[in-house]
């Protein structure tokens, strides 16, 4: 493999989003590290961190990765240390380093000083649990559990791409809660397990965003910016060239009143046409990059702490766009697969969470086996 014969393609990546406001959301001295799967092999790797939500600059003091039986250094212009403003990200030089698909890397990052952790995700599934642990552990191969916890929080860390043969590609799954929980980690898995090596699969994803709207108070603030906000900054990605969206249901289901909650007025409600135009922005954007694109349908909600006919109806009417319009490469009909056939605005009950809104872990395995084929290969 030669690197006239290779291009960069994303191999892992999350969305960057606000951390819920709390007294402790200052960290210092401590390490973060993230095991990242490798999907196919390849002759270098680099490292996007992200602090598109801060406020104020963060610094990393240093950063490894974990492969081959060995701490590789990472390097930002050759320095071990860097500072990324607000709003800003930083890539890493390349590391040259043979990788081996199926493998698996851990990256650590050490925060010596005071640092805001502002930017960040919360992901979860079988392929997302990081760690962190009390001072410098970046070149401890077993950091011991007495200093050390699990975390699905994903802090800076948004990107890692592979110097890798040109016919490997990436699909960029983007969305909300629904998609920040398994089903792309089963996707990742049903690749590796029936044999779509040259595929990489990438999570957008931001619990409690919406289309259209973001909260602007400190409550909410964790819930996510709007798209306008996001897919610009999210979905273009290293040899990426699919997008499958699956975002709508908050827009729905959020607003309820200022007498039930005085952030969450019934103003905020869209039209089902205003939730389509922000769709059609998506998707516009998306053909901008060059992707081609598909579109799931919204879960069944009944039981929801919100459900109402009215909102019912209003995501009927948008799945309905979703499953006829020819603006998009195809429709991905998740709501047809995990609903009651006997009760079709509920989960058939295997598939369901038991929150009513989102799926069991049965259920994102469904969504996952939901995705054509012939976007994997």
């Amino acid at each position: 493999m030669t690197h006239e014969s290779t291009s960069w393609v994303s191999v892992w990546g999350n969305a960057v989003s606000v951390a819920e406001n709390r007294p402790e959301r200052y960290a210092k001295d401590i390490t973060i590290r993230y095991p990242i799967h490798i999907p196919f092999s390849g002759k270098a790797l680099r490292l996007t961190f992200d602090n598109y939500c801060g406020t104020e600059p963060i610094a990393l003091t240093k950063t490894t990765v974990f492969y081959g039986g060995k701490f590789h250094p990472i390097f930002f212009d050759g320095r071990r240390d860097v500072t990324i403003g607000a709003g800003e990200n930083a890539v890493s030089d390349p590391l040259s380093i043979n990788l081996t698909e199926g493998e698996v890397i851990q990256v650590s990052f050490y925060l010596a000083d005071f640092t805001l952790m502002r930017s960040v995700v919360f992901t979860c599934g079988p392929l997302s649990e990081g760690l962190y642990a009390n001072g410098d552990q970046t070149e401890t191969i077993s950091i011991h559990r007495d200093i050390s916890r699990t975390t699905h929080l994903f802090y800076f860390l948004s990107n890692v791409s592979v110097l890798t043969e040109p016919d490997n590609h990436a699909i960029v799954c983007y969305g909300d809660s629904i998609t920040a929980q398994n089903w792309p980690d089963e996707l990742a898995l049903r690749c590796f397990n029936e044999g779509y090596h040259k595929t990489a699969i990438i999570r957008r994803a931001t619990s409690g965003s919406r289309i259209l709207r973001e909260y602007h108070c400190l409550t909410y603030e964790s819930y996510g910016l709007m798209g306008s906000n996001r897919f610009h900054h999210e979905v273009p990605t290293d040899g990426a060239d699919v997008v499958i969206i699956q975002q709508g249901i908050n827009d729905i289901i959020h607003p309820v009143g200022e007498k039930v909650n005085i952030f969450r007025p019934m103003s905020d409600l869209p039209t089902v046409e205003q939730l389509i135009e922000g769709l059609k922005t998506y998707i516009a954007q998306a053909r901008a990059y060059g992707y081609r694109v598909y579109v799931g349908t919204l879960l069944p909600m009944g039981g929801w702490r919100t459900d109402a006919p009215f909102r019912q109806e209003m995501r009927h009417a948008y799945n309905d766009f979703i499953r006829t319009t020819d603006l998009i490469d195809g429709c991905i009909d998740f709501d047809a697969a995990l609903r009651d056939p006997e009760n079709p605005d509920w989960f058939l009950p295997a598939y369901d969470s038991g929150d009513h809104l989102h799926p069991s872990t049965a259920g994102y395995r469904r969504m996952a086996m939901e995705i054509p084929a012939e976007l994997l290969r």
